[in-house]
């Protein structure tokens, strides 16, 4: 391992954990908002870098080129489309949370359904939580940076020991940040590596093309649009890891249940100072996901240029491409960069966890008169505990069979569009029953458990969960029909908090969407795996047009707001 390398990552990292240390040292993190929340004051570009860097890890980043090395653009589709789920998110869940003050998203369905219900989903988003999202986190973060670094040989250890080693050292910072620190201090390491992470993320595809054409990137690139033009079809067949029918369907719900009502996610959103910052960093979190495939899917195609098809297991690609372009002193502040995401990923979900165990456990079975110092001690406790299991499972995740991680994103399905599910219809109604979400959820559940398990149902699993939300749907609301509730549902109203809109919501909203429906253009038969530009130029004189007139009308907004102050 290079010296250089090893200081370059060592500076990056230490930069951030001082940084974040002297931000919050002096915050009081003894109250509930305070601790879980970030007191509520969270801006929009914290929530924007917070949001994405929770979401990313070296998962991301090596999988999605593992699979754009082996197939096409189209896992693309992951990433992409959740700029539109994002923009509807801003403009329809996020004003309703705030408007009703909640902390956790059991909350809500406790005020809409009961407390039983509120008690299964907790215990759905802690099992997935501890046992699936935090260690598999950190054997992915362990596996890249073991490459990276070649701790075996550096420390003469087994592959096992050298995954129990980063697996702890991840560990250990992330409970010092989420544990110590709260959400606060979670959001600001994530706002320093999330710049870092843009930065050294567009490094990778733009040192690659400049290698890929020998010193040239002109050369580079067109090596890669011209070369093998498959490689950048977006617009994915049935046979591909993504179908193009399934950003219709299944991966809808799945990303509304992600960004929408995951708690480890929509608690950036929850510790907004407002709904205008809110907004705000939701939109900004969608239009980076919009270009994310830049930095996570173009590196996989470049590897196929540079290595050939069969150059080994795909899950490494990512790894060597990193090792073979970039300079040695940027070698490792990309390292730390994807160092940082790492750990973003698992400080956000110990935090998140910390929260649903004090909020929706500890304070009704066990502290209902709890202070607030109470119930940080407690979660602060919980939160230890999780981490030494995960720490302590992640190792062994070597020794699983193949297909574990394909396994895990199948059990996912168990509990993601499920909980969606009656979220979903508690918002759209103000009648259907408790029970009628008890029974979605099991009719939900066993009927997946069935198409996965036992019949092996050949349509695709995210179009299952499809069908399954349109008929649990439709059952509570035939549940609702026959045994409504006693009285309409009245959402509770947190009279302390700034609800006014972002002005510039709708105008921010229509250019996420304008890049989303640039990506599938540009990534088409219609793009550059064409030779007619005509479609292209189309697109851009369209994109003119409605970026004068976006940008005519915020002008005009903004001189009326200054005429009326003065």
């Amino acid at each position: 391992m290079s010296i250089t390398v090893f200081l370059s990552f060592l500076l990056f990292t230490g930069f951030v954990g001082v940084y974040t240390y002297n931000k919050v040292k002096k915050t009081q993190n003894n109250s509930q908002d305070g601790y879980f929340l970030g007191g509520r004051s969270l801006t929009g570009g914290l929530i924007a870098s917070s949001l994405i860097l929770t979401n990313l890890s070296a998962t991301s980043f090596v999988g999605m080129s593992a699979q754009a090395y082996t197939h096409n653009m189209s896992v693309m589709g992951w990433e992409v489309a959740s700029g539109v789920t994002l923009v509807i998110i801003a403009l329809l869940l996020v004003p309703r949370y705030l408007k009703q003050g909640i902390t956790t998203i059991p909350d809500f369905l406790e005020s809409r359904y009961d407390m039983s219900v509120k008690k299964f989903v907790t215990l759905l988003f802690l099992c997935q939580y501890v046992i699936n999202i935090l260690p598999t986190t950190l054997y992915a973060g362990a596996v890249v940076l073991g490459e990276i670094f070649d701790i075996q040989t550096l420390l003469g250890v087994s592959e096992f020991a050298a995954i129990a080693i980063i697996s702890a050292t991840i560990g250990l910072l992330g409970f010092f940040y989420a544990i110590y620190g709260g959400l606060k201090a979670v959001v600001i390491a994530d706002t320093i590596n999330g710049i870092g992470l843009i930065i050294g993320g567009l490094m990778i595809p733009v040192f690659g093309l400049i290698v890929l054409g020998d010193g040239s990137f002109m050369s580079g690139l067109d090596t890669l649009l011209t070369a093998a033009p498959e490689k950048l079809q977006s617009v994915g067949k049935p046979t591909d890891p993504l179908p193009f029918s399934t950003l219709f369907t299944g991966l809808l719900l799945v990303n509304l249940y992600y960004w929408g009502t995951d708690q480890s996610i929509i608690q950036r959103a929850l510790g907004a100072k407002n709904l205008k910052e809110g907004q705000k960093g939701v939109i900004m979190a969608g239009a980076i996901k919009v270009i994310s495939p830049l930095f996570l899917i173009i590196p996989g195609i470049i590897a196929y240029h540079m290595f050939g098809a069969n150059a080994g297991n795909p899950d490494t690609m990512y790894t060597r491409l990193v090792n073979e372009v970039l300079p040695k002193p940027l070698v490792g502040f990309f390292v730390a960069v994807m160092f940082g995401a790492i750990l973003s990923t698992f400080n956000g979900v110990l935090n998140s966890s910390t929260t649903l165990f004090a909020l929706n456990v500890y304070k009704p079975l066990f502290g209902q008169d709890a202070t607030d110092e109470e119930l940080v001690g407690k979660g602060r406790i919980f939160g230890v505990f999780i981490a030494i299991i995960s720490v302590c499972i992640s190792p062994f995740i070597m020794f699983a069979p193949e297909g574990l991680f394909q396994y895990l994103q199948m059990v996912a399905g168990f509990f993601s569009v499920p909980i969606f599910t009656i979220v979903f219809v508690g918002y759209i109604s103000k009648r259907v029953p408790a029970i009628a979400a008890k029974v979605s959820l099991v009719v939900f559940v066993s009927s997946y458990a069935a198409m996965q398990l036992i019949f092996k149902t050949p349509i695709h699993f995210l179009h299952q969960l499809a069908i399954l939300f349109v008929v649990c749907t439709a059952l509570m609301f035939l549940i609702g029909m026959f045994m409504p509730r006693d009285t309409d549902y009245v959402m509770p109203i947190n009279e302390s908090m700034d609800v006014t809109p972002w002005e510039f919501r709708f105008e921010a909203s229509a250019i996420v969407l304008y890049m989303v429906l640039g990506a599938y253009v540009m990534f088409s038969n219609v793009g550059f795996v064409s030779d007619d530009p005509f479609f292209m130029q189309v697109y851009g004189v369209c994109g003119l047009v409605m970026f004068v007139g976006i940008f005519r009308r915020i002008f005009k907004q903004r001189n009326k707001v200054t005429l009326q102050a003065e």
